[in-house]
């Protein structure tokens, strides 16, 4: 049984993100999901997701997506859950790991790859666009992936919650603000990463610099995107996977007023780590990584976990 300051402790990033990276030279594990939506009709969804890699592990992940935890007093997580790991030749179960703590290490370590992949090779400054509880996490991650990175900004729709985790980050030795303006916090930023559950776009791409970064990790459903038609004109699009791409607002909306076709998304990051596609081309080339997320993340994450923990 793996609680979340366990699983903090035995996978930072610096670990986590060259060891998924490891993982993507293989193939890409069989999985699917079952997403059943809240039957009072309130905004709430449960997720199912099983992987199975072979020969290695089985893993499902059950968590709870509840948008207005946050609002709860005391605030609960938005994402809460367990993840279940099992033997693949018996079904005997090895592992249960807290949901929130994996979401949170799985999610933002898959966009610290995407950063190691794409980014510039020595980024200044990071802006994170959101404040929940991904928001510490995608900031650690992409330092991680990229340890030029020595200032960060926050942007938030509610001020305080941006000023919140700047001081977060500030006591884990990060220089963070806030941010009051976001276009011009965009404008400034070599890499921006998105965490919202916004449904309008906040990026504006007209606005991204020649040789930015653009990871958007929160448009998990159809009507929901982080950034604008202009972001992906200009930008070299990739995802995390090839799977899930017709299910995010984020591609699907674009697509829809032919801003973007299928054949645009240059790859994902399997296709970089095994070598065919080779990634940023130029130092002036606009990246933007769609994590989508999915099973594998999860069942990578926990192989990582099982192995770290000497299981």
């Amino acid at each position: 049984m793996f609680d979340a300051e366990t699983i903090h402790r035995l996978l930072p990033y610096e670990v986590l993100i060259p060891a998924l990276q490891k993982m993507h030279e293989g193939e890409i594990p069989d999985g699917d999901g079952v997403y059943t939506k809240d039957p009072s009709g309130a905004d709430n969804m449960f997720v199912t997701l099983p992987g199975w890699l072979s020969g290695q592990l089985i893993v499902v992940k059950m968590v709870g997506v509840f948008p207005t935890n946050r609002d709860r007093n005391p605030p609960l997580g938005s994402v809460l859950g367990a993840v279940a790991a099992f033997d693949p030749k018996t079904g005997a179960p090895i592992l249960v790991a807290d949901g929130e703590a994996m979401t949170y290490r799985k999610t933002a370590a898959i966009s610290g790859l995407g950063t190691a992949l794409l980014a510039p090779p020595t980024p200044r400054e990071l802006l994170v666009v959101g404040a929940g509880g991904l928001g510490p996490h995608v900031a650690m991650a992409h330092i991680a992936a990229r340890p030029s990175i020595s200032r960060v900004r926050i942007w938030n729709r509610t001020w305080s919650r941006a000023e919140a985790l700047a001081a977060l980050l500030c006591t884990l030795g990060i220089d963070a603000t806030a941010a009051p303006d976001l276009d011009a916090a965009v404008a400034e930023a070599d890499v921006i990463s998105c965490v919202t559950m916004s449904r309008a776009p906040l990026v504006k791409g007209a606005l991204l610099k020649p040789g930015a970064h653009l990871d958007l990790v929160g448009s998990y459903l159809t009507d929901m995107r982080e950034t604008d038609d202009d972001a992906m004109r200009r930008g070299s699009v990739y995802t995390c996977c090839d799977r899930g791409r017709e299910e995010v607002g984020e591609l699907t909306i674009p697509i829809a007023s032919g801003a973007l076709r299928l054949d645009d998304i240059q790859g994902d990051a399997f296709d970089i780590v095994q070598g065919r596609h080779s990634g940023r081309v130029s130092a002036t080339e606009i990246t933007l990584f769609k994590n989508i997320g999915g099973a594998h993340q999860d069942l990578f994450t926990a192989a990582i976990l099982k192995q770290v923990a000497g299981l």
